[in-house]
């Protein structure tokens, strides 16, 4: 089986797709799907599974093809969270970029205690300790049933043979070069890249092959270690030996909540995404009353929703860190009946003024893939670098980009990041501490069956457009297809009028008039709002979804005979 793995993977660069961009749908009796960001990852993790592979090797398979595939996402200088239902257990896997030892409160300041523009997004200051590698082995080890050699075999063989790069891709390097030029090496490794050509990575296949070889290991503690450690002197980074060296994998427990008889396993905190994702949806239930009669995407529908969302934003900004360092009050945040006194506050007919918002306790750059093997196993996993292609660094010698995930700490409290949030104490900067996110992978099961395996990248949109797409599916009884390809909107408190629409399905313009004439200024977001993926087993019916905004593709298929 191991050198069938290895001989479909070496055919893998120029291997065509016999599947829908869409989505698929089949009886889920001994079925496997996946939802993945681009065809590449799609192919692979197929092959996995048919390889005998579970939803953990698929999972550690597509995150390293990803880092080839997809750079300006996928990683091994970034980090995220792995959600895993294995059988009976359930399992969040944090490996978040951590600051370095070396990193301060006011580092972002200067003299004036003014934020420093760009400094925490470009260049090597921007750069967390990364932990993405750390995450795929700490998973292998636990769940994985295949070679762990086998598995990045095929995001070797991309590297050093090539991948036809999608115009999606090539126009991401056109629209980011200019924020990087003269400040970052990024021209010298990605300005050759053109549109539908093959495109080479020979550096970074052989970072692959050296820690396909000794484990995570290699990256902390090995050459690569040491060329990162070489980067950091060149451009002035933080990032240390004792950084690489002491860098741990957290097993948390995922937020696990009853709703609507299902069991909703999501992100627990340092992400933010789970408490929300939990607030919106038991919030809607609260506002039943007001919400119906409502159309979907109306303007009374987009009203009410915002207000629910400033108040999950309000609560992030205040309570949102990492629980290593702050206390979260987790239990408070998503009991029934917290949830439902902040329901009470949403004001039906009109925007509520930003000073009635508090917090109610008193005393862009991302991808997911979604994936379910044969057993039902799932793996809801979301991963990073932050802004497209992160800070721009790439380690030279090693052919990987850094993460610019130190502008998702405040680097002034009450001051907006890079995606206009705003967070206060709990997220100020501290060494060794992990950078609060907003990333949400979702699992909904029910009788110890997975229903539902969803996520998304964009930033602070991730748990509003999840939030959406699940409302999609079970109050509008849309289908996978149409409930990740439906337009989405999104409000965060700042500014307290504003609703933005994705850019490339816009609003209809008659509730555009509406919206405005309810106070709102709505206008199109900067950039399109996620690229769900998302495994759908509602009825028995499994079926997949890849976003179109994307350039995904899902898949269902059955067990080999």
């Amino acid at each position: 089986m191991l050198s069938r793995f290895i001989f479909l993977a070496r055919g893998l660069g120029l291997a065509g797709l016999l599947f829908s961009s869409l989505g698929w749908a089949a009886q889920a009796e001994d079925r496997a799907a996946y939802a993945m960001p681009d065809s590449y990852s799609a192919r692979v993790t197929e092959m996995v599974l048919r390889s005998g592979g579970n939803a953990v090797d698929a999972a550690v398979a597509a995150a390293f093809t990803l880092s080839v595939t997809l750079p300006e996402a996928g990683n091994l200088g970034g980090g995220g969270f792995m959600l895993v239902s294995m059988g009976d257990e359930a399992a969040f896997i944090d490996y978040r970029e951590t600051a370095p030892a070396a990193a301060s409160r006011d580092m972002y300041l200067d003299k004036e205690d003014d934020v420093l523009e760009g400094m925490s997004v470009t260049g090597h200051l921007a750069a967390g300790v990364p932990g993405t590698v750390a995450g795929m082995w700490e998973a292998h080890q636990k769940y994985g049933r295949l070679p762990w050699a086998a598995l990045l075999a095929p995001a070797i063989e991309l590297a050093r043979a090539g991948f036809f790069v999608h115009p999606q891709l090539a126009q991401a390097v056109t629209d980011e070069s200019g924020r990087f030029e003269r400040k970052t090496n990024f021209a010298e490794y990605f300005s050759s890249m053109r549109e539908r050509e093959l495109f080479r990575q020979p550096e970074l296949g052989a970072t692959l092959q050296r820690i396909s070889e000794t484990g995570s290991r290699e990256f902390y503690q090995g050459q690569t270690a040491t060329l990162l450690l070489e980067e950091m002197k060149r451009g002035g980074g933080l990032i240390s030996g004792e950084d690489l060296a002491g860098y741990e994998v957290i097993w948390r427990e995922p937020l696990q909540v009853t709703w609507r008889g299902y069991r909703l396993l999501t992100a627990p905190p340092p992400s933010s995404g789970g408490i929300a994702l939990i607030q919106l949806l038991q919030m809607k239930d609260f506002l039943a009353e007001q919400f119906k009669g409502q159309a979907h995407n109306s303007a009374g529908y987009i009203h009410l929703v915002a207000e629910m969302e400033k108040r999950v934003f309000a609560d992030r900004a205040e309570y949102g860190g990492d629980p290593d360092f702050v206390e979260v009050p987790v239990a408070t945040l998503i009991s029934p009946d917290y949830i439902s006194s902040r329901a009470a506050e949403v004001n039906a007919r009109a925007i509520s003024s930003l000073a009635t918002v508090h917090p109610g306790i008193e005393s862009r750059d991302t991808t997911h893939f979604s994936i379910m093997d044969f057993d039902g196993n799932t793996v809801s996993n979301t991963y990073t670098l932050n802004e497209t292609f992160g800070s721009g660094v790439v380690v030279t010698g090693a052919g990987f980009l850094l993460n610019d995930e130190m502008d998702d700490f405040s680097s002034k409290p009450g001051v907006p990041n890079i995606y206009g949030v705003v967070g206060f104490e709990a997220n100020a900067i501290e060494p060794g501490k992990r950078m609060l996110s907003s990333m949400t992978p979702t699992i909904l099961t029910r009788d110890g069956r997975s229903i539902m395996v969803v996520g998304t990248p964009g930033g602070s949109t991730i748990f509003t457009s999840v939030f959406q797409v699940m409302v999609n599916l079970l109050d509008f009884n849309m289908t996978p297809e149409q409930a990740v390809s439906s337009t989405r909107f999104h409000h965060q408190l700042l500014p307290p009028d504003e609703v933005t629409f994705d850019p490339g399905i816009p609003l209809p313009s008659n509730t555009l008039k509406a919206l405005t004439e309810l106070g709102y200024k709505p206008r199109p977001h900067d950039w399109a709002l996620g690229d769900v993926m998302l495994i759908s087993n509602l009825g028995g019916q499994l079926r997949a979804a890849a976003d179109p905004r994307g350039r995904g593709v899902a898949g269902v298929f059955a067990r080999d005979p």
